[in-house]
């Protein structure tokens, strides 16, 4: 496995080591033993989830507020999509700013996403199924979120915006600078 540093402290990505021939492939998509000693930090993930998308679909910015606050370590394993993570840490000289990934089935590529970030992502294919592992529980009374258009963020979904779909819900968060962060 190789990890790749981003412009942001303790956010990686990661790129397995993929063994394939004329019958498919294989690969580790999860080793705590390799990972913890490449990243300085120990992380025991608690839960996964999967979920499937349609093109255009915006999904994000989310996070759990401290103390349910959450690692994450995201992958797609059918299509391909953008993903993000917004630096929420006030003490950190990255604070605001964000790094995107293309991730895909394709290129195996994972995003390990520390807590104090917000994350989302945009499927740039026909459909993409998205698999991520938490190191924390989902706690309702802790989500928070920021729109995906904030134009102080302005990030680039890499889709134009007359296909964007976002659930009501993602279309009520608030923008940057009146959302909620105790990070």
């Amino acid at each position: 496995m190789k990890l790749i540093n981003t412009e942001i402290n303790d956010l990686f990505i990661i790129e397995p080591d993929v063994f394939g021939d004329d019958r498919g492939y294989f690969f580790e998509s999860y080793n705590k033993m390799k990972l913890d000693p490449l990243t300085g930090k120990k992380y025991v993930f608690v839960q996964d989830n999967e979920s499937k998308s349609s093109y255009g679909v915006i999904r994000g910015l989310h996070y759990q507020l401290a103390p349910f606050s959450q690692a994450k370590l995201v992958r797609v394993l059918q299509g391909k999509v953008y993903d993000v993570a917004v630096d929420l840490r006030r003490n950190s000289p990255t604070f605001g700013n964000w790094v995107g990934v293309e991730l895909s089935g394709e290129n195996k590529k994972q995003f390990l996403i520390p807590k104090g970030f917000a994350h989302g992502f945009s499927v740039i294919s026909e459909t993409a199924v998205f698999a991520y592992k938490c190191d924390e529980y989902y706690h309702p009374e802790s989500e928070a979120g920021i729109i995906y258009n904030d134009p102080s963020l302005n990030i680039d979904w890499k889709i134009k915006e007359c296909d964007i779909k976002v659930s009501s819900k993602d279309g009520l968060l608030p923008k940057f600078e009146k959302a909620r962060m105790n990070f």
